[in-house]
């Protein structure tokens, strides 16, 4: 199949479909949704540090020389510590258009198990949606290109990474149609304006195909700064949100789930890899 047709669909996937799942997650009795939520944040947590540490970084540094190896590695932790100050900046704007309280902690962005506080539907509530929408498309953007990154280095690495992008976007679409409602948006609009950021996954996506086809020795360096956004996704935003429960039940189900990520996606990737190889 056509690569930037692969691009388009499995880009599509990592946004529209997320956004749709979303949608029909929030249809479902406030005690299911608060239930169902944390499986699928443990889930995610297992997808996304298998894609990181499974295929992204392994390819990375496969298409390098032993001598940028440093430099490589140098590019993983600036991307960690740059998604930080960029989430940093997230949640400074919000506090200062006085909204502290739709973006004051992780859950209320990532894991969004506290969405039933009431909150402000004044010109607060009404700036923490905008910031949300124009936030959720700069995001979805980055996520548009670094799938299509990993398509144009294999397309196995691509479509696996498609996969653990919509993984993680569920929850955090569910978290952002939260906050959007609670600012007073409709349901409908705020299906129109989720909708809408996803559409940048896509964009994304295809203006990477025209412009990293050109870019091939740059392509580890996209990969790596993909990987250092899973893992600061899982590993600052999305585990912490677990440890708020501690009984022995609810954190068995955590290992058991994270355990189902990174074998769905390790079997994922090797499926995917035999089909390529029979080709």
């Amino acid at each position: 199949m056509n690569l930037l047709l692969l691009i388009i669909i499995f880009t599509a996937v990592g946004g529209l479909l997320s956004v749709l799942a979303a949608a029909v997650f929030l249809l479902l009795p406030d005690r299911h949704r608060a239930a169902v939520l944390p499986h699928g944040i443990s889930f995610a947590i297992g997808a996304l540090l298998t894609v990181a540490f499974y295929g992204l970084i392994p390819e990375a540094f496969a298409k390098v020389g032993a001598e940028q190896f440093q430099t490589l590695s140098a590019t993983i932790l600036a991307g960690i510590l740059g998604f930080f100050v960029l989430e940093k900046l997230l949640i400074w704007r919000h506090c200062h258009s006085g909204s502290c309280e739709a973006h004051g902690d992780e859950e209320a962005h990532h894991a969004h198990e506290a969405h039933d506080h009431s909150h402000n539907h004044g010109h607060g509530a009404k700036s923490a949606g905008a910031l949300i929408i124009l936030g959720d498309s700069i995001h979805n953007f980055v996520d548009g290109i670094l799938i299509a990154a990993a398509f144009l280095t294999d397309v196995q690495l691509g479509i696996v990474s498609s996969l653990a992008v919509a993984a993680h976007e569920i929850p955090q679409e569910v978290g952002d149609f939260a906050i959007l409602l609670e600012s007073g948006y409709s349901k409908s609009k705020a299906l129109f304006y989720n909708i809408l950021a996803s559409l940048s996954t896509v964009f994304g996506g295809v203006l990477a195909y025209y412009s990293l086809e050109d870019l091939h020795d740059s392509l580890p360096y996209f990969l790596a700064l993909a990987a250092s956004s899973f893992i600061y996704i899982a590993v600052a935003d999305l585990i912490p949100s677990l440890h708020k429960k501690t009984d022995m039940k609810a954190s068995l189900e955590q290992i058991a789930l994270i355990a189902a990520g990174v074998l769905v996606i390790g079997y994922l990737h090797s499926v995917v890899h035999h089909f390529e190889a029979a080709g």
